[in-house]
């Protein structure tokens, strides 16, 4: 068996756990499974993929359920993930599978890559196509150097009290669990109530501000989400970290779904900052587009189109290029529209506006 063992909690996933174990056991890997009070079929389909299934009493803290998980497993390093991800498996050999503990020395933590499938809450995106957020997050480790804190949106942190360094690892999972409106309402209610809780015992942790902010967010409450985004980044926040990233982009967004140009307008200020993400770049692109400066919004657009590092899926190509095409369509440059347009390959809003404008 490979010294590596997956750790996972689980409480009534009887919809995503079969599939997730099933990519899973195509490696020689320890699976740990606990589950922290299922009421469905989730611990009777665990057990036919694993016989190391326990059971944890959930005390609304995932910090706890993760390290009680790690606890019971037999190898020193750690690859956790939930039920609703699942391993890409032509992304991952079992020559790559093995160099993993090599990749990262016992002080380091992995990135695994995450491809989030949700719904789109906007109009950029046809009905039912799902959005792809693609994120890096830390979940390999060894358990000697390394555990969870925080009960909710629980963080890796150091026992020796140390910086983590990170490493990117060569695995890829996606992320079902919030592909659809309904899914992300449940978690978000329960998301927000552990957030308050968290909330009332430290009141300036500028990141559970961030999660209770992006929580709202998630299920398009903006009104909501602004104030707790606004709170975060009035604290110390490190611009280098990445949450603080995200954080801005969502900010912007918010301003931009509640319709206060001017004051999104005030982003420029950090332009230079936060614009080595196409994501931000492309967010800019959409205020100025929304605050009727065009040139300086197609500026954006193809300056977001020219930057490798992204979050979201098309802002640094299909979905720059579409939104130029919108602006030349609105000036009636009719063939400028439709050469972005073109660019944007099959991006269905895209193609539907071809057909409109050749018939």
């Amino acid at each position: 068996m490979l010294p590596i063992s997956v750790c996972i909690i689980a409480k009534n996933e009887e919809q995503y756990i079969g599939e997730c174990l099933s990519r899973l056991i195509k490696f020689d890997w320890e699976i740990v499974v606990v589950d922290t009070g299922s009421i469905d079929r989730t611990v009777d389909i665990a057990r036919t993929y694993t016989p190391n299934v326990f059971h944890f009493n959930w005390i609304n803290d995932f910090s706890a359920a993760r390290n009680y998980s790690i606890s019971k497993a037999h190898n020193s390093y750690i690859l956790v993930i939930d039920c609703d991800e699942y391993l890409e498996v032509p992304s991952l050999t079992a020559e790559t599978v093995l160099t993993l503990p090599n990749l990262v020395s016992p002080k380091q933590v992995g990135l695994i890559e995450l491809h989030n499938l949700s719904t789109a809450l906007t109009d950029d995106l046809p009905e039912g196509n799902p959005d792809i957020i693609c994120d890096r997050v830390a979940r390999f480790f060894h358990k000697d150097y390394t555990y969870y804190q925080g009960s909710i949106h629980e963080q890796l942190v150091s026992r020796d009290g140390n910086a983590l360094s990170f490493v990117s690892l060569p695995i890829r999972f996606q992320h079902v669990g919030y592909n659809t409106i309904e899914a992300r309402a449940v978690k978000a209610a329960r998301n927000i109530a552990m957030l308050q809780r968290a909330l009332d015992v430290n009141s300036s942790d500028p990141y559970l501000y961030f999660q209770m902010g992006q929580s709202h967010f998630g299920i398009a409450d903006y009104k909501k989400a602004l104030p707790y985004f606004e709170k975060a980044l009035s604290l110390d926040v490190d611009e280098r970290e990445d949450f603080v990233q995200t954080l801005v982009e969502s900010y912007g967004y918010s301003l931009l779904y509640l319709e206060r140009y001017e004051t999104a307008l005030q982003l420029e200020g950090v332009y230079d900052i936060f614009s080595k993400r196409a994501d931000f770049v492309f967010l800019m692109g959409l205020i100025y587009m929304n605050s009727i400066m065009f040139e300086k919004a197609i500026d954006a657009f193809l300056h977001a189109a020219s930057i490798p590092n992204h979050a979201v899926e098309g802002v640094n190509s299909y979905k720059a290029f579409y939104n130029v095409g919108v602006i030349y369509e609105c000036m009636s440059h009719i063939p400028e529209a439709l050469k972005y347009y073109e660019k944007c390959g099959n991006y269905a809003p895209a193609l539907h506006r071809i057909s409109s404008l050749t018939q």
